[in-house]
Parts: C-alpha cells; structure tokens; sequence
C-alpha cells in the first residue's frame, strides 16, 4: 500500500463507517511527505501530525520501552532513592529558584494572552503538595512481585503474580504538580511519557533540569525512566496517544481537547483514564440542614478544577435554601474578590431576586468583563462545565424531588461527582444505589482527589461519561497501574495432561 504524501483540498475522507468529511485548503497545504494524518472515528476531525513532531514522540517513547525493559532488574530501593532525591530538590530554594522563575515566566505569557493561570501557578502549597507526594511514594510499597492469589493442585500450583504494566503516556495542560504525580507509576515498575501544555512548558523544562533528571542520575534509573516530550505542539498529545506501545494512555483535564485525546487513543486500541468533562453536582434534599448545605456549596468553590461545583439541584419544598444557596455562592466570589456568576434554568428565574440579574464584574480569564451576573438557560444543559478564573460560577436547578435529579444527573451530567445533602439515612441509600457516579458524598465535593482523599498522590479522575471502569476505582495512583502475570511451580516433574 503506498503511504499518503499529500492530500488536495476536498478530498473526502470516510470515518465512523457511513460518513464523510472532506479535506480543507489549509489542511491540505500543511501536509508533507512523512507527515502523519489521524481520522477521529466518532467525530471525523482531522488530526494533523508533522513528521518532525511525530519523531519527537517516538523517540521519547523508543526511550521509555527501553526503560521499562529495565525496570524488571530494578530495586525498588533505587526507585525509593529517586522519589527522595527528587523531592529533595523541589524542597531545596536554591535549586527551586530556577523552577519558580520560569513559572513566573509562563504566568505572565498567559495573563498576556488572556489565558487562564489559576492552574498553572507553581504556588508554595502546590510546591510543597509535590514534594509530600514524593515522599508518599518514597514509602510506599511497589507492589511489585507481590502474589495476589495461589491455586494448588496435586503436585504443582499456580501464583497470580503482580507486575509492571508498561510504558504510560501522559498529557495534561497546565497544572506544574502533575509533573511530580505522574512519576507515581514507577512505584508499580512502569515508565512513563509525557506531554505538558505550551502555558506550562517553560516551567516542565525547569523541572527536568533542576529536579527530576539529576534524580533519576543520582538513584541510578534509566534516564528515560520519566521523559517529558519537549513540543509545544498540540500535536505531540495526538502522536503519543496514537503509539501502540503505550500500556496505558492518561489525560488530565477536561473538556473538548481532552474528550479528543481520549478518542484518539480508544481508536488506537489504547487503554485510557480520562474525564472529558469535569463539574460536580450537590442536591440540597427536603431533609437538608441549611447550614450543612450552605456550607456544602461555599466549600465545593474554592477555586475550579474538576470536582470543582458545577450544578446545583433544590427541591422545590425547601426553596428556603435558594437564599442559603445565593449566600454561599457570594460568599465564594468575596473569598477570591470576585462577583458570583449564576445560570439559572429556564423556568426557575422567578426564584432569583431581581438585584441578582443586574449586569456586574465577572473575572474572566481575559480580565473584568460586564455581563449580567445571572443567565437563564436551557434545560437540558445542566452539565454544561463552567471553565472561571476568580468568579466562581455555578448552574441552579429547581426540581419536584431527589429522584428527578438523578436523573437529571444521570442523563446530562458527565457523571462524575454528585453529593446529597440530606438528614435522612434512607435516602442516602437511594441516593447512592440510583446515582450514576464513581464518586458520591454528602458534603462538600472537593474532596474527590486521591492525594486529600486516600493519601495517595493521583494520576488521573474517570469520571463514567465513557462507561464504567473495569476492574478499579476512579482515582487512578501510581499503585493501581499494574498486570497480572502467572507462574507455574511444578514440585512432582511426571506430571501431564
């Protein structure tokens, strides 16, 4: 079969079996001999890979199989020596000073170009949540060559043997301490590949230089034992995530970039951890305590990552909590010295006060931006995600009753997080047999983060948008990326089948 070396605008291109998409002019501009052209199957997008990139990445990945084939004759003393030695050198300021600087670096670029930062910031208590995970993973037991289960029969037995999984790939866009948390999986005897976003390069190389490559040469690891691809192209993320020889493909973040990444590696055959879309939601029940409830939704807005509060259900006997609702929700925007940003559904605005739909503030990633504070909006999309900067900003939905938003949870949400406030035990039961989500509670919903939750620092949340998970929970550790291996021991050798 002769390889593609170029594409004409309009050329059609089937994917998902009966459809088409064609081939733009730019696209087919862009494309060279030795380029590499990726069909989305479920979407038709057309993913363009350019031949340098692609290099890039197989090399990187070339070095992490070579590693992991290594990793059977390493101790996990050595691995141990790695965590300690890396964590050594975040905690130390002098070799820090290089890592901060070039954060402060790539901060200021994305304020200029009016990007979001609030992730990206290498803040002290993300510097010093890294090097507590480090050193969670310097103690923790690998794992590895543990017996899981013994099968005996007459003159032999079978042993269900824990072992390494392979090469990871990672890609996540903005969040610096993700760096730290993916080296979880040499724990377990895994490598790992990864992909950071162009916001937070600058500040992936600092840590490669400063930290994790000295560490790596002090505790006497293969050097590709943990490589960052050095690309700022989108594209790397689409070639790593298309290479074969990834044992597991993990994507931190949400939304449509991460939902395509996903895509990328299922079609690839690649065994993926993701949520595509983040936002958790709270039902204030007609057993509720409105305090308890008040301080569900104040706790839940923080700041926004994916178990950030997304929407938030009321049944309509106990509209006495919209107020409670509204307090805590400004109380969340005073914290970050912001003004609230609400969406109401439509049908529910009458429950609003007027004052709440005056136009106002709202801190946008762009900067202050007047807009009205409250929006109605359709009903069906409730799991709409609210990406926000300072302004905390939330969905409100009044419903007949805690069935009702299940399953409104249940059909629209990305379900991910859900959290019932409610005095009654039977309930909660209800709750938690009919909700569709692999995180459930009955509070506030942040604390769904391995790290907070099962001290253990994670590499990813699955939320069920693509189906349950087999085999495991949805926090994804260092710990839980693992094979099964058997071995046989024959004690009488006149044994035959």
């Amino acid at each position: 079969m002769e390889p593609l070396d170029k594409l004409t605008p309009g050329m059609p291109i089937v994917y998902g079996g009966d459809k088409v998409t064609h081939v733009d002019e730019t696209l087919a501009a862009a494309f060279a001999p030795g380029d590499k052209l990726i069909v989305v199957q479920s979407s038709g997008d057309l993913l363009h890979i350019d031949r340098a990139t692609w290099e890039i990445v197989r090399r990187a990945v070339d070095g992490a199989a070579a590693a992991f084939e290594q990793m059977g004759e390493t101790g996990d003393d050595e691995i141990s020596r790695f965590y300690e030695a890396f964590a050594a050198r975040l905690e130390d300021d002098a070799t820090f000073a290089p890592i901060a600087e070039a954060n402060a670096a790539d901060v200021t670029s994305a304020k200029a170009a009016g990007r979001s930062s609030t992730r990206l910031q290498l803040s002290e208590k993300m510097r010093s949540g890294m090097i507590d995970g480090l050193r969670t993973w310097s103690k923790a037991a690998s794992g590895r060559g543990s017996v899981v289960e013994t099968v005996s029969h007459d003159g032999w037995r079978v042993e269900l043997v824990q072992a390494g999984l392979g090469v990871a790939g990672f890609v996540f866009e903005g969040r610096p301490n993700v760096f730290a948390d993916a080296t979880g999986v040499l724990r377990s005897g895994n490598t790992v590949v990864f992909r950071i976003g162009s916001a937070a390069l600058g500040t992936a190389r600092a840590i490669a230089a400063s930290a994790l490559e000295p560490a790596l040469t002090e505790a006497g690891l293969h050097p590709s034992s943990v490589s960052l691809i050095d690309s700022p192209a989108r594209a790397a993320g689409w070639a790593l995530f298309s290479d074969t020889r990834l044992a597991l493909a993990v994507a931190r973040g949400s939304g449509t970039a991460v939902a395509q990444l996903g895509a990328v590696a299922r079609q690839s055959g690649i065994p993926v951890s993701q949520h595509g879309t983040g936002g958790a939601w709270i039902v204030g029940s007609e057993h509720a305590d409105a305090d308890a409830f008040g301080a569900a939704v104040f706790h839940s807005l923080d700041h926004k990552v994916c178990n950030t509060l997304n929407t938030c259900c009321i049944v309509e006997s106990r509209l006495d909590l919209v107020p409670v609702f509204l307090d805590a929700l400004d109380r969340a925007g005073k914290r970050r010295g912001a003004e609230a940003k609400l969406h109401v559904a439509e049908g529910d605005e009458g429950h609003i006060p007027p004052e709440w739909f005056e136009p106002a503030p709202i801190a946008r990633a762009e900067g202050i931006v007047t807009e009205p504070r409250t929006e109605v909006i359709d009903g069906d999309l409730l799991g709409e995600e609210w990406e926000w900067e300072d302004s905390p900003e939330v969905t409100l939905k009044i419903v007949p009753d805690v069935a009702t938003a299940v399953e409104l949870f249940n059909s629209q949400s990305p379900r991910f997080v859900a959290s019932l406030v409610s005095s009654d035990l039977a309930e909660h039961e209800r709750f938690w047999d009919t909700i569709d989500a692999p995180f459930v509670g009955n509070g506030f919903t942040r604390w769904v983060d391995g790290q907070y939750a099962l001290d253990r620092p994670e590499l990813g949340l699955s939320n069920w948008q693509f189906g349950r998970l087999f085999g495991r929970g949805g926090v994804l550790s260092g710990d839980s990326i693992f094979s099964i291996r058997t071995r046989s021991t024959q004690d009488d050798p006149d044994i035959g089948r």
